[in-house]
């Protein structure tokens, strides 16, 4: 008798859960670009400008990642290789190379990276958390993976890129 009333709980949660409307998540948008043979993205709400690239002035003494700094309409930008930040493979540069600018906390940092591919609305109800490193890219520097169709979009977690010692380097850099 026990079993059956058990049964019957069940059943009553299982048909309530069906008529209470699903929490849907946010569709986001977000710039989608290439590092080797991966598609990564940053919530475009996060992205300032995506640029050709242009010449970056080197800085002495400054961390292994920081490409050095660009003169953008007379802010002084520091450039991050995202490559060698995320322990990437180096590759000769070419044409298709893009300055993506980003905001980072209240920073613009420029992220070089292979290609800048395009604006894709991501449903979110097609982005998933991440819990293993994907393409040797750190857990924690990822948000989300998103699929669309028969692509996989790594979605970067933009604050967990720098850490507060290395943002306040940047900032030294361009003060």
């Amino acid at each position: 008798m026990d079993y059956a009333l058990e049964k019957r709980e069940q059943q009553s949660v299982s048909r309530k859960n069906e008529t209470e409307p699903s929490q849907k998540k946010e569709d986001i948008q977000v710039v989608a670009f290439a590092l080797e043979d991966e598609e990564f993205a940053v919530e475009i709400n996060q992205v300032r400008e995506v640029l050709k690239m242009s010449r970056i002035t080197p800085l002495p003494q400054s961390l292994e990642f920081v490409r050095g700094v660009i003169n953008l309409r007379g802010e002084v930008i520091p450039v991050v290789d995202l490559r060698k930040r995320l322990g990437l493979l180096e590759a000769e540069q070419n044409e298709q190379n893009r300055i993506i600018i980003v905001e980072i906390g209240d920073d613009e940092v420029g992220l070089i990276v292979d290609s800048a591919n395009e604006v894709v609305r991501l449903p979110g109800d097609a982005l998933q958390g991440a819990t293993n490193s994907v393409a040797g890219v750190r857990a924690d520097l990822i948000k989300a993976v998103g699929k669309i169709d028969d692509r996989l979009l790594i979605l970067l977690n933009l604050e967990k890129l720098l850490t507060s010692e290395e943002q306040v380097s940047l900032q030294e850099l361009t003060t």
